[in-house]
């Protein structure tokens, strides 16, 4: 396995980093501006078998520093190892970027009673209209997948997805079809992203 200094010299791999950081950098732009597209078009909210039966639980919490946490943890094991950097990042770019055309096109409202936000940053990149897929479940769903090959990430990752599904459905901030879709939706994102990103995922591989 390459040391950081192996890797800090290598010019092909330190290019595909940079490349990756960026794509992921417009990404969050793009998801930006899809995200407030779908909230200013929001239409009414429809009824949910899940959400009809259970009363709002104060999620807010967990759903705003959960995120926070989830994404310092993919930092450290992507740094850790820097040859799972690339792949990672742009998995999670074609990720972002797909669920953005989801939402683009899916401008259902929020469900009458959920969960209100406290934070104001979160608000601003949680809007509310953004709900089909849930990107609190199949996030931490597709790190699994990348990680399949290490077990003890594979099971924390597939342990979060479950929990941040429950959490929005009982916050009442995604409808349930949000959080089932995420599972199927996101298999289908990373046998993309592996076929299109070879040459990093055996890298990544590698690194195991």
């Amino acid at each position: 396995m390459k040391g950081y200094q192996a890797y800090l010299r290598d010019k092909s791999f330190l290019l595909s980093a940079f490349f990756s950081l960026c794509l992921l950098l417009l990404m969050l732009v793009i998801n930006f501006y899809a995200g407030t597209y779908a909230t200013r078009e929001a239409s009414n909210p429809v009824t949910d078998i899940v959400l009809d039966n259970i009363r709002v639980y104060d999620v807010d919490g967990v759903f705003i520093y959960g995120a926070f946490l989830f994404w310092i943890f993919i930092g450290l094991v992507c740094l850790h190892r820097p040859q799972r950097i690339p792949f990672t990042l742009k998995s999670i770019s074609l990720f972002i970027l797909i669920r953005s055309i989801f939402i683009t096109l899916t401008h259902i409202g929020p469900f009458p009673t959920h969960t209100e936000i406290a934070s104001s940053l979160i608000s601003r990149v949680s809007f509310g209209g953004d709900l089909f897929f849930s990107g609190h479940t199949g996030l931490p769903f597709l790190m699994a997948l990348i990680f399949w090959e290490t077990p003890l990430l594979h099971w924390t990752f597939i342990l979060l997805s479950l929990v941040f599904g429950v959490v929005v459905l009982l916050g009442h901030l995604h409808y349930s079809i949000d959080v089932l879709s995420a599972f199927f939706i996101t298999y289908s994102i990373y046998k993309i992203s592996a076929a299109l990103f070879k040459k990093d995922r055996a890298i990544f591989l590698r690194g195991l």
